[in-house]
């Protein structure tokens, strides 16, 4: 089998990051048919780590089954999903700009966590790992969140933010995993790729 991989995810973050690693890939992304967003649903009182891990499990799921259906060469896939809470509530990613503006208001002056939850299916195994790290935002004025609102980053992103992006000037202290916060931790990634036999 070739030294390669299948990233499941439309992410180009995720895809910069596993370059990083110098990990061959291609992408294996959803169909027009597949509802991918609908796999996203939080659960009633689903508690965050719990939530990002099924996520990404169903993720994976629907990734393996379109590899069978369209028949293409066998290898690993990889899957990820990221998520931002604070206690029990999950900040998904943003509606609009407007609900872009109530994630970062109630973020804003606190610390957050960020769990990204990373699967690889070898065969018939699964591996699986969850990534936390801890976020700080300084308080930040209603114009400096409608300002980096403005900017379009947080359409698409957990928490309605991306740390490699403008936001940077307003996080205080990070504690944890900066690849996990960017929505692929590389030292979990690399250690189950080595897991599912990929050589890094």
């Amino acid at each position: 089998m070739e030294n390669f991989i299948y990233l499941a995810s439309q992410s180009p973050r995720r895809k910069q990051l596993l370059e990083q690693l110098g990990v061959r890939h291609e992408l294996l992304l959803p169909d027009t048919d597949e509802d991918a967003e609908a796999l996203e649903a939080v659960l009633n009182n689903e508690a965050p780590a719990s939530y990002v891990k099924r996520v990404t499990a169903l993720k994976l799921d629907a990734a393996v089954a379109r590899l069978e259906r369209l028949k293409l060469p066998l290898a690993p896939v990889l899957c990820a999903d990221t998520t931002v809470a604070m206690k029990r509530v999950i900040y998904g990613k943003p509606e609009n700009d407007k609900d872009a503006v109530r994630m970062l208001s109630q973020l804003s002056g606190t610390t957050h966590r960020v769990l990204t939850a990373v699967a690889v299916q070898s065969g018939r195994q699964r591996f699986q790992a969850l990534s936390a790290s801890q976020v700080r935002f300084d308080s930040m004025t209603a114009a400096q969140i409608r300002s980096y609102v403005a900017t379009g980053e947080c359409l698409g992103k957990a928490g309605a933010y991306a740390i490699q992006g403008r936001v940077a000037q307003h996080i205080g202290h990070i504690s944890g995993s900066y690849s996990g916060i960017m929505g692929l931790p590389l030292r979990e990634t690399a250690l189950l790729l080595q897991s599912a036999g990929i050589h890094i």
